[in-house]
């Protein structure tokens, strides 16, 4: 894995050899008491970063799951799952001919899940930055595939109630699509939260270790208002009408509802949410959209 582009050698015994490796890596883990239930396959697997990454197509990658590393995990009896991602596109950020070979739904997931035999290996899919753009057809076409958000947009350092907002926009498209988790990016960064290759970048926490000063940021108050309630059990409700689009609820185990609203506006503002949730909620496997008055 290198810095300028590179990517792995179209050669069967290359490849196998890869995957072989996978399957040792998270094996030694394990050995080590470090349990690995997913493997994804590639981090961003169509962006040449500043740190060491590796190009695929989707087709290379479809290929190289189905004919190799999903055989060999298969071989293996290896329980640790096999996910396809962690994509970073899925639409166009408007019209840009330069992208349409890269950056569409249909490159990517669409072009492994397709495939019937390298679909038999696919657990779920994890969707990161401008992969967002990839959910609402990936709920469509494949109703039932595990979706998780894998990496949270990270700003600029800025630390605003604005770009606080914009993330909790983030967990609303990717909760309402059916996704189980996001992965907020940075938990605690010194003052300025710059990155090794020069990007400032936004955290829960700000921890000055010359001066001790310790500031949570908005994102903090936003992550913990849905952190410190939902726990490990819980079920995502879809909610329907107004400010749906702002709210995100959530069925405890025990029957207890957790209704997180973001407000819009620039003033505060007053709801009743008394009619928000039945009286006897639903329990089926999907739950039904509730009303949010």
């Amino acid at each position: 894995m290198r810095y300028d582009g590179s990517r792995l050698r179209a050669d069967p015994a290359v490849l196998s050899a890869y995957a072989n490796y996978l399957l040792l890596a998270v094996r030694a883990f394990r050995a080590e008491d470090v349990s690995i239930s997913q493997l994804h396959v590639q981090n961003e697997p169509n962006s040449d970063q500043k740190f060491p990454s590796c190009l695929w197509t989707g087709e290379s990658m479809r290929d190289f799951i189905r004919d190799h590393l999903g055989r060999r995990f298969a071989a293996a009896g290896e329980s640790c799952e096999l996910w396809a991602d962690t994509l970073e596109r899925g639409a166009l950020q408007g019209w840009l001919p330069d992208q349409i070979d890269g950056d569409c739904y249909h490159n990517w997931l669409h072009t492994i899940m397709a495939d019937q035999d390298a679909r038999t290996f696919m657990k779920g899919v994890g969707y990161q930055w401008a992969g967002k753009g990839a959910l609402a057809q990936t709920r469509a076409e494949w109703p039932d595939l595990p979706v998780i958000q894998t990496e949270g947009e990270c700003g600029d350092g800025k630390n605003t109630w604005s770009y606080a907002f914009y993330v909790f926009d983030l967990l609303w498209q990717y909760f309402n699509h059916g996704a189980s988790a996001y992965a907020y990016w940075n938990m605690i960064l010194p003052p300025g939260g710059e990155s090794t290759w020069g990007w400032r970048q936004n955290t829960m926490i700000t921890a000055d270790g010359a001066g001790g000063a310790v500031t949570f940021n908005p994102e903090s108050y936003m992550i913990k208002h849905l952190a410190h309630f939902v726990r490990p059990g819980a079920r995502f409700i879809p909610l329907r009408g107004n400010l749906a689009g702002f709210a995100l609820a959530f069925l405890k185990p025990g029957e207890r509802h957790v209704l997180a609203l973001a407000n819009p506006a620039s003033a505060g503002r007053h709801h009743r949410l008394g009619s928000a949730f039945p009286a006897r909620p639903h329990r089926p496997a999907r739950p039904f959209p509730h009303h949010l008055e």
